[in-house]
């Protein structure tokens, strides 16, 4: 599924809450940056105490998001972050390339593939997903 035109895709953002009862708060917000772009910003909190920090610079005439940055926090702590910086010499990351997280031990260089993330779909759902097991941990 493409990324929906901007009125769709704000309806799913903005109806994250209740899709999620988990979800305490949202400070999800989609700015527009031209005719056909825009850039999500904010954070998500969830009951089990992660917070989703979040920014998307989305492309609704070609369906994608042009880049992306997922922090998970746990309390202050950094557990967790998604990037799409391209890591071909790490062969265990073809699955997803280029997306992938980092992760404890060794969180700047430990990557792991990033299924379910991807420049032509909405992430927040699956990701609110993850973190909702993550706090289970």
């Amino acid at each position: 599924m493409p990324i929906p035109e901007r009125p769709e895709y704000e309806k799913l953002i903005y109806d994250l809450p209740n899709q999620f009862p988990e979800i305490a708060v949202s400070t999800l917000r989609i700015y527009s940056t031209s005719a056909f772009t825009g850039t999500l910003e904010g954070a998500v909190i969830l009951k089990n105490g992660i917070r989703i920090q979040a920014v998307e610079v989305l492309d609704f005439g070609s369906g994608i998001i042009r880049k992306y940055s997922y922090t998970i926090y746990q309390g202050e702590k950094k557990i967790r972050w998604y990037d799409p910086q391209p890591h071909p010499e790490n062969a265990e990351l073809a699955a997803t390339f280029p997306h992938h997280y980092h992760e404890e031990p060794g969180i700047k260089l430990n990557r792991r593939p990033a299924p379910g993330i991807t420049f032509d779909a909405p992430n927040l759902p699956g990701l609110v997903e993850v973190c909702l097991r993550l706090g289970g941990e």
